[in-house]
């Protein structure tokens, strides 16, 4: 059973199946004025908020990929995503530089997690 949440007629921002949960790519929302740290937090936010309203959290993160802007805010990404991700379960990762959507959006992150 293919089960969607948080859906419009272009996307779902969560779709479960056989015990695994996607999330659609998540990018801050108050985005204007926030660096790589304040947006790094803000979707790390989202994202514990959308895999605690389907039964999961970070410990069942399967894959995450995650583009950012530039390479030079790597670091300062990876500063926060060290101090939140579940050291003893950490997930495959992928991080790649890429043009975003908009200028202003600095990161975003796709995660498949265990339900």
């Amino acid at each position: 059973m293919i089960e969607r949440y948080q859906s419009s007629q272009r996307m779902s921002q969560i779709v479960s199946h056989n015990g695994v949960i996607y999330l659609a790519g998540q990018v801050a929302k108050k985005d204007d004025s926030q660096d790589i740290t304040g947006q790094t937090k803000q979707i790390i936010e989202q994202i514990e908020e959308l895999l605690t309203s389907v039964g999961s959290d970070k410990s069942k993160l399967l894959s995450v990929t995650i583009w950012i802007s530039s390479m030079e805010d790597f670091q300062a990404m990876n500063a926060v995503w060290d101090e939140w991700i579940n050291g003893e379960n950490p997930p495959a990762r992928a991080c790649v530089e890429a043009r975003l959507a908009r200028p202003e959006l600095l990161v975003e992150m796709q995660l498949i997690a265990a339900n």
